[in-house]
C-alpha cells in the first residue's frame, strides 16, 4: 500500500509542477499542497465567493472572505501556495541567502577575520536546505489549513460553465461572486532549439541537485540578475545575456550601474543588446549562437540555460468565454480600477491581471477584491502604493515614480541623493556602495518616488512607502527620531537635506540678524 501511495505522489508531482527530487521535503510539500488522497467536498448550494487559483491572491481572498463569514470555495489544479511558495519567492530567497553566506565568508578578510583556505559551497546541501525550508513553510498554505478556516477546497482544473457557475472534478459550483487568481507562468521565448535543449525556468531550476559548471542566464531583469549572482557565488561560470541595453534596464540608471559592477565582482560575464539565434543540444551540452550590437556574432557552449525573462498569464483551460470574461493571451484578464472583469459577478487579482507581478501586490489586490466583491466597496487598485525589491547584493528597492517617468509626465520634481558612504553604519558594515534617491514634487516635501541601493534596501523602502501612503512628506521624516547607527538613517539624512534647501539666503540673513541681536 505504501508503494502505491509513493507512485501516486510521484505521478502527481510530474503532472503539476516539476518539483524534484522526490525526497522527504518535497513529499511534504505535495502532501500539504495537493494531497493525493484528497476527496473534494460536496458543493454548497451557492457560494458567496468562488476563488480560482491558490497562489497568494487566491489564498488571501479565500481566507479573508471566510474569516468574515462568507461561504467560500477555493479551486487549485496544481499546488497550494502557487509560484511564491513552490517555484518563486521562497526557494529563490533561500538560495540567495546561502549565496550571501558564502560571500560573507569569502570577504571576511576585509574585516580582519581569517578564514581557512579552500572554503567551498556544497551545492547539494544548499538545495536540500531550500527544500527543507520550503516544506517547513508549506503548512501555512496547505489544504488542511484552509479546510480548518471553513473554506471548501477543490483540487482539479476549474472551468467556467456560465456567468455564475464553475465546474471542477465534475462538480458544479454556483456563485454570487467569483475571483480569478490563477497567476502567471514562465513565458516560452521563441528561440529555435531553446526548449528542445532543456532550458530551465523558475519552475524547474529549483529542482537541480548538481551545480552547472557553465550557466547561461537569459534576461537581466530581476529573476535573471538574482539567480545569475547566486549561481556565480556558488561556483558556476555564469554568462548573462540581455536583449535590451544594460542590467535591470527598467530601473534607475545609477542603481542599475551599481548592480552591473556588483555582478562583475562576482565574476558574472554580462553582454547586453543580444539576439540569440538558436540553441543546439550537443550531448549534455548546449551550443548557443548569438549576436550583439556591442561585438561580433559568436557561439558559446554551456551546461545549462536558464530563462529568466517574461511571464505569461494562466488563462488556459478556464473557459472564460462561458463566463463572459474578456482577456488577452499576453496581458491576461481585463479588469477595471475596482478589479472587476467584464462580467460584474467576476473579479480578478494578482499576476493574472496586473502589471505588478509581486506577491505583496497580489496580497493587496486580494484585500481590495474582498471589500468590493462582497461588500459593494469602491476601493481602487490604482490608489495602491506598491514598492518592490530586487534581491541582488546590494539590493535595489523602489517605490513610486522614476525620474524618467516624471519627465515623461511633465511633473516638476526635485531629487535629493544621499550616498551610503556618508552613513556611519554603512561604513562600519563595509557596505559603502549604494545610495538613497528621493524625488519630491518641486516646491514641496511631497514624496513622489524613491530608489534605494543597499544590502537591506528591501527593509528600508517601507518607511518611504508608508510616508507616501500616509501623505507624510520629508518634513515628517525629518522630525522622526531614527536609532543610531543604522543604515535607515540615510532616509533621515535625505529629509534633513531637504530642510536645508528651505533655508534661502534671505531667511538665513534674517535668522542671522535675529541671533546677533539676541546674544
Amino acid at each position: 500500500m505504501k508503494v502505491d501511495i509513493d507512485l501516486e505522489e510521484r505521478s502527481l508531482m510530474q503532472k503539476t509542477l516539476t518539483i524534484e527530487p522526490f525526497d522527504e521535503h518535497n513529499r511534504a510539500v505535495v502532501s500539504n499542497g495537493h494531497p493525493p488522497d484528497w476527496v473534494n467536498p460536496k458543493p454548497a448550494g451557492r457560494y458567496n465567493l468562488v476563488v480560482v487559483g491558490a497562489g497568494t491572491a487566491g489564498l488571501v481572498t479565500a481566507a479573508g472572505a471566510a474569516g468574515l463569514g462568507a461561504k467560500v470555495a477555493l479551486v487549485e489544479k496544481h499546488l497550494m501556495g502557487g509560484d511564491c511558495l513552490n517555484v518563486g519567492c521562497v526557494p529563490s530567497k533561500a538560495l540567495i541567502r546561502a549565496a550571501r553566506a558564502y560571500a560573507d565568508v569569502r570577504d571576511a578578510g576585509d574585516f580582519g577575520v581569517r578564514v581557512p583556505p579552500g572554503t567551498t559551497v556544497d551545492f547539494s546541501k544548499v538545495m536540500e536546505r531550500m527544500r527543507r525550508l520550503r516544506a517547513d513553510i508549506s503548512p501555512n498554505d496547505s489544504v488542511q489549513k484552509f479546510k480548518s478556516l471553513g473554506v471548501d477546497v477543490f483540487l482539479g482544473q476549474g472551468k467556467f460553465v456560465s456567468p455564475d457557475a464553475l465546474e471542477v472534478d465534475g462538480k458544479r459550483l454556483n456563485f454570487s461572486k467569483a475571483v480569478i487568481a490563477t497567476g502567471a507562468r514562465a513565458a516560452r521565448l521563441p528561440i529555435p532549439g531553446l526548449w528542445e535543449a532543456g532550458a530551465l525556468t523558475n519552475e524547474t531550476v529549483f529542482s537541480l541537485t548538481e551545480l552547472p559548471k557553465r550557466l547561461l542566464v537569459i534576461g537581466a531583469g530581476p529573476i535573471g540578475v538574482e539567480l545569475a549572482q547566486a549561481f556565480a557565488r556558488f561556483g558556476s561560470r555564469v554568462t548573462l545575456f540581455e536583449a535590451m541595453h544594460g542590467v535591470l534596464p527598467r530601473e534607475d540608471a545609477d542603481a542599475s550601474e551599481l548592480i552591473r559592477k556588483a555582478l562583475g565582482r562576482d565574476q558574472v560575464e554580462f553582454l547586453c543588446c543580444v539576439e540569440i539565434e538558436r540553441v543546439d543540444l550537443r550531448g549534455a551540452e548546449k551550443g548557443v549562437r548569438f549576436k550583439s550590437k556591442h561585438g561580433p556574432a559568436g557561439e558559446s557552449i554551456f551546461d545549462a540555460v536558464l530563462v529568466g525573462v517574461g511571464r505569461a498569464p494562466n488563462v488556459q483551460g478556464l473557459n472564460l468565454e462561458a463566463a463572459g470574461v474578456e482577456y488577452e493571451k499576453r496581458a491576461g484578464v481585463k479588469v477595471d480600477e475596482r478589479l472587476r472583469t467584464s462580467n460584474p459577478k467576476v473579479y480578478a487579482a494578482g499576476d493574472i491581471c496586473s502589471a505588478y507581478k509581486f506577491t505583496h501586490a497580489a496580497d493587496a489586490m486580494a484585500r481590495i477584491v474582498i471589500q468590493n466583491a462582497l461588500f459593494m466597496g469602491r476601493k481602487r487598485a490604482g490608489a495602491l502604493t506598491i514598492p518592490w525589491c530586487t534581491f541582488t547584493d546590494p539590493e535595489i528597492a523602489h517605490v513610486g515614480l522614476y525620474e524618467k517617468e516624471a519627465k515623461e509626465k511633465s511633473i516638476p520634481i526635485e531629487t535629493i541623493v544621499v550616498q551610503l558612504k556618508d552613513v556611519d553604519r554603512a561604513v562600519l558594515d563595509g557596505e559603502r556602495e549604494g545610495f538613497i534617491k528621493v524625488h519630491v514634487r518641486k516646491g514641496t516635501d511631497q514624496i513622489l518616488g524613491a530608489t534605494i541601493v543597499a544590502r537591506h534596501a528591501g527593509e528600508m523602502i517601507s518607511e518611504v512607502s508608508l510616508a507616501m501612503a500616509a501623505r507624510a512628506g520629508l518634513k515628517t521624516i525629518a522630525q522622526t527620531i531614527h536609532p543610531y547607527p543604522t543604515q535607515a538613517e540615510a532616509i533621515k539624512k535625505v529629509a534633513d537635506a531637504y530642510n536645508r534647501t528651505r533655508l534661502t539666503p534671505l531667511a538665513k540673513d534674517v535668522l542671522g540678524r535675529w541671533l546677533k541681536w539676541t546674544r
